[in-house]
């Protein structure tokens, strides 16, 4: 069996922040936004709309057009997007399967932070290979994490490029000439001693929401000891990117040179050209995501949407994502259309 990409979709609120606003916001120079964060601009959602939720429905519905499929066909609906959503403990795969009217669908959710996209390949992969039943799958995650971002925290200015949207993917068993892509293989790493490194203090059970946390800020997201951090993701995060990257490719039966294009979590600039370089990708190869900003396990879609056309039968497509924890992933798609 062959589990094929036939469909994706995206979704983004209209309201956008810029460079000099996100600088005005938080007091750092605008070029330092535009050219070192790599954030032209970025989408965000009013507070009043565009819950995750309601995003991922967007997006769904975009993706099934897309397949040419109607979502009663569907037999699962997986969630992969961030945990913070329009409510607590809640599942969102429910609430988007019952308003796309999946109605035959189980409807779950997975968590790898950032890392998502190509996780959830593997995971729905999986899945529809060991259960014969199982023919169709649709992947959704939506983000607004930018909600929780403090632009007068310092600390955390390397989330300041926090965006927001979602996107849907449909895997398909088998799907023949309606298939965009094959998935291939996939690899992922975890270091844990990342984490305690970001966190939102409150509204879990180690403190629990009260009037006190809400009126101290501490139901944003922190980063505890910041230079510890950034001095070890120095040290590690290339060779792991490099790690699962070339796993993946291996058990695809690719090398690292036989890349055609790669669909990259959004990170500073100079971090994502030096990754692009060591994986030996040509400008044509990649796309960086500075009018989106980085939104979350959203990341990879947004980039194959934006090279699509530039697609040829046959290209090997490496996703490739990092999220704090910290869990690097990739997923290999095979170009068909």
């Amino acid at each position: 069996m062959t589990v094929h990409v036939t469909g994706l979709g995206t979704y983004l609120p209209e309201p956008t922040m810029t460079a000099e606003a996100i600088a005005d916001r938080s007091e750092v120079p605008e070029a330092v936004v535009r050219e070192k964060m790599g954030v032209r601009r970025k989408h965000v959602c009013p507070p009043d709309a565009d819950h995750p939720s309601e995003m991922c429905v967007a997006a769904a519905r975009e993706a099934l057009d897309d397949a040419g499929i109607g979502a009663d066909t569907l037999d699962m609906v997986r969630y992969h997007g961030s945990e913070y959503k329009d409510h607590v403990v809640w599942n969102a795969a429910a609430a988007v399967a019952e308003e796309i009217g999946a109605t035959g669908a189980s409807a779950t959710e997975s968590y790898a932070l950032c890392a998502g996209f190509p996780v959830a390949l593997r995971e729905a992969k999986a899945l529809l290979a060991a259960e014969p039943a199982t023919e169709r799958v649709l992947l959704v995650a939506a983000s607004r994490e930018e909600d929780l971002v403090d632009y007068d925290d310092g600390d955390t200015s390397f989330m300041f490029n926090f965006g927001s949207g979602a996107t849907a993917a449909v895997l398909e068993a088998d799907a023949g000439d309606r298939a965009l892509a094959s998935v291939r293989e996939s690899a992922s790493l975890t270091d844990g001693s990342f984490a305690r490194d970001v966190i939102v203090p409150a509204g879990g059970s180690v403190r629990p929401a009260s009037r006190e946390t809400v009126e101290t800020g501490a139901h944003s997201l922190r980063v505890p000891d910041h230079e510890s951090m950034k001095e070890r993701l120095a040290e590690g995060s290339l060779p792991n990117f490099r790690s699962v990257a070339t796993d993946a490719l291996d058990r695809s039966g690719y090398g690292i040179d036989e890349i055609d294009f790669a669909a990259i979590t959004h990170m500073k600039r100079s971090f994502h050209e030096y990754l692009c370089s060591e994986l030996g990708l040509a400008d044509d190869q990649h796309r960086y995501l500075d009018d989106y900003g980085h939104v979350q396990s959203c990341d990879q879609v947004l980039a194959l949407t934006e090279c699509r056309d530039e697609r040829d039968d046959g290209d090997v497509v490496l996703c490739l994502a990092a999220g704090t924890g910290y869990t690097w992933a990739a997923s290999v798609l095979e170009w068909t259309a």
